[in-house]
């Protein structure tokens, strides 16, 4: 249950920081998240991993170092924290948000964003934080944080900047359960970051060959 709760605690506030510097229009929003993730990986990597992001679990499942046991109750977890952390948003400001592409954009450019960055964040979390070469590290939670501060910045404008189905689907179903929105974007932060983290399962075994198994 501690790694259950865990899971939940470190997406909410990653959702609840999200929406917060969305809806206030912070500029430095990038950053706010980084660092907000950065915390909540070392708050609680040595209790749940810090996932955090069911593409996350489903790769760190298929890279073998979660029991099949826990791979729904830790996505059921992270959901919910996203659900509690997008209506959390709602109660203190009175808005909603959802991540949504950019003006103009087309569905190729939101597919490769979130593919990509998710395929580099997935990869960077099976490389210092499964691997027995860089057990033990003190850097894994701001090599992560960074990875996500860096994908923000760089397409954010023009995916939403997601790279997580818990960041997706929360805001989503509150901002279209108030009215506001529609579930249209959803599948884009469902299937495109899940194939990203699918994509770097592979590439981790062909980096470490038989230390992956």
């Amino acid at each position: 249950m501690a790694r259950y709760l865990t899971e939940l605690i470190g997406t909410f506030f990653l959702v609840f920081v999200i929406g917060m510097t969305a809806v206030t229009g912070l500029s430095g929003a990038p950053i706010a998240i980084g660092c907000t993730l950065m915390v909540m990986v070392y708050m609680g990597g040595h209790i749940s991993g810090a996932h955090y992001n069911p593409a996350v679990s489903i790769a760190v499942f298929l890279r073998g170092s979660l029991e099949k046991s826990d791979l729904i109750p830790y996505v059921a977890a992270q959901l919910l924290g996203a659900w509690l952390a997008a209506s959390a948003v709602l109660a203190v400001t009175g808005a909603t948000f959802a991540p949504a592409p950019g003006a103009g954009y087309e569905t190729l450019a939101v597919v490769l964003s979130e593919v990509l960055l998710t395929f580099a964040l997935v990869l960077v979390i099976l490389n210092v934080a499964t691997s027995p070469a860089t057990e033990g590290n003190s850097y894994y939670g701001l090599a992560i944080g960074f990875t996500v501060l860096a994908g923000a910045y760089a397409v954010g404008p023009i995916s939403g900047g997601a790279f997580n189905p818990a960041v997706g689907f929360g805001p989503i179903l509150v901002d279209t359960l108030a009215g506001e929105g529609s579930f249209e974007n959803l599948w884009h932060y469902i299937v495109w970051p899940i194939a990203g983290g699918l994509l770097a399962v592979p590439v981790f075994r062909m980096q470490h060959g038989a230390e992956s198994d």
